[in-house]
């Protein structure tokens, strides 16, 4: 059993060594291609430098100041030019609760707006209610006139069409009912 044990301990700590020495022959590899490309890219930098070398040695000497004064005298007018151009307005919506700057004016003008529209609202809603009540109390006194009528109609009617003894009844309850 315990030679068992010893032979997978032996074969397991040989497959973890090769994985080991190909992971490391893999870096070698990828470190060395590294170096090549170093070495390479130093390479043409030197040759670079080189020719950098002779044509800043075969370079013509120009005087560029003037084309340089000419240059910044442009600039600065096109600054100017700029500057002088009405600007573009831009409008920006946001909701300020503490103000920057300025926080007692920008109550004052706040706050002021908010008054008003709230009065506004109320006035608008106390407005509104009122033409409901308005409303219902004019049908109410459009139905008590259909009511009366529709009674003087019923009235008239039973004066017209009866007799002496009758009207004599119905003066008398006018009378009774003015007196109340």
């Amino acid at each position: 059993m315990e030679k068992k044990t010893e032979t997978i301990a032996k074969e397991t700590l040989e497959i973890v060594l090769e994985e080991f020495t190909k992971e490391q022959q893999t870096i070698n590899q990828t470190v060395n291609d590294l170096i090549s490309a170093v070495n390479e890219l130093n390479g043409k930098f030197d040759s670079f430098q080189k020719k950098r070398s002779l044509t800043e040695n075969n370079a013509v000497k120009i005087d560029i100041m003037p084309i340089q004064e000419i240059i910044k005298s442009g600039i600065v007018d096109m600054k100017l030019i700029v500057g002088s151009q009405p600007k573009s307005i831009i409008k920006k919506f946001q909701i300020l609760l503490f103000p920057e700057q300025d926080a007692k004016l920008f109550y004052k003008v706040v706050f002021s707006r908010w008054l008003l529209w709230l009065v506004l609202l109320l006035f608008i809603t106390n407005l509104y209610k009122w033409g409901i009540h308005w409303s219902e109390a004019q049908q109410t006194i459009k139905i008590k006139q259909l009511e009366n009528e529709r009674i003087q109609k019923a009235w008239d009617y039973l004066y017209k069409k009866n007799g002496k003894g009758v009207k004599r009844l119905m003066d008398e309850a006018i009378s009774n009912s003015e007196q109340q």
